[in-house]
């Protein structure tokens, strides 16, 4: 529901000026549920599930408003240095507080915690806590760029919002290598998804993987993706955006080959650490390179577009999964399969031309 209304809400705040409202109203009641799921007591099943749904939209919601910022904040040669280290920092501070919640959670009697429970909700709360807190320095100083917009007396805000929609679906045959380029995000994000999402249910059935080895690999992931992000950053201001996530999928590839053969918890604990260093690096930099494609008087509303196709991706990949596993009763051959999602997905970047991608988006 939240992606598919992301290019209406989109249109709205470009055509009002008004992303940091939007994003304001998101984020925070984001922070305010996810605070709530303190509340959750056992056996508060559907509490619980309306809460972590809830917080999601506002998450969902929110990141179409705050990727919006980057052209605005950021000069075309430098969409890659800033996408990158939004992520590498990001990372950081995702990879600290998860930390800090495993040590509470492990040694709850330590911090004066007498119910393992109560030590997991007050990590819940923490993270409404900290979302807030480090959201509160962009709607301080990071300035938003208004754009005037002729309104006829009779103008509707919603009609127009839904028509532009409308004019731009049916526009995007004019931006065919954004087109392209979204539908190769769509495909290889896809797999990477999946290999996020897949990767815990992958050690446990495949390699029998204890569970805190599976928190370790996981928080191993998130500070490795920090530099990764960095090294992706600099490497797509060589060399170009488009030819750096060529190189990532590249390495997504060899990753899931390597992910098949995989025997120990020592070899997971290595796929962990090159997925980190890949992961950040293809998302910054995809996000960078949309940045660059897209009419600059229009972010929020493409955006919204970017949300879609990032939702959508979290779907196919993973029933693919399910379905190979089930099938041949072997994750094995599921985890390999992603292999399909990022050769497709560079087949479809290999006809995006970024040169003339940015001249369309400048023309606009």
């Amino acid at each position: 529901m939240t992606a598919l209304s992301a290019p209406i809400l989109g249109a709205l705040a470009d055509i009002t000026s008004s992303k940091k409202r939007f994003l304001f109203f998101f984020t925070y009641g984001g922070v305010v549920l996810t605070s709530l799921l303190f509340l959750v007591q056992e056996g508060d099943y559907w509490l619980c599930l309306m809460l972590f749904v809830a917080a999601n939209i506002g998450f969902a919601g929110s990141a179409t408003f705050y990727n919006a910022f980057l052209p605005e904040i950021a000069g075309a040669n430098k969409m890659d240095s800033v996408s990158g280290r939004g992520y590498a920092y990001g990372y950081i501070g995702g990879g600290l507080l998860l930390a800090v919640h495993v040590v509470m959670i492990t040694y709850h009697d330590t911090f004066g915690i007498a119910d393992k429970s109560l030590s997991i909700r007050i990590s819940l709360a923490s993270v409404g806590i900290w979302w807030g807190f480090f959201a509160i320095p962009l709607f301080i100083w990071v300035p938003e760029i208004g754009r005037s917009h002729h309104k006829p007396k009779d103008f509707s805000y919603l009609s127009h919002s839904f028509g532009r929609i409308y004019s731009t679906v049916r526009s995007f045959r004019h931006y065919r290598d954004l087109m392209w380029f979204l539908g190769a995000f769509l495909i290889y994000n896809d797999g990477i998804q999946t290999v996020i999402v897949m990767a815990a249910i992958f050690g446990k059935t495949a390699l029998g993987i204890d569970t805190g080895t599976l928190i370790g690999t996981l928080l191993l992931t998130q500070f490795v993706a920090w530099p990764g992000a960095l090294v992706f950053a600099r490497l797509a201001e060589r060399i170009g955006s488009k030819k750096s996530i060529m190189i990532a999928l590249v390495l997504w590839v060899g990753i899931v080959t390597y992910a098949y053969f995989l025997t120990s918890a020592f070899e997971f604990w290595i796929l962990g650490g090159t997925v980190g260093l890949v992961l950040g690096g293809s998302q910054a930099i995809s996000r960078s390179l949309y940045a660059q494609l897209i009419p600059k008087a229009r972010p929020a509303e493409f955006f919204g577009f970017f949300t879609i196709s990032g939702k959508f991706a979290s779907i196919f990949g993973p029933l693919v999964f399910g379905l190979i596993t089930d099938l041949s009763d072997n994750p094995r051959n599921a985890i390999v399969s992603l292999i399909l999602f990022f050769v497709v997905g560079m087949a479809m970047l290999g006809l995006v031309d970024v040169k003339r991608g940015k001249l369309k988006a400048v023309e606009s």
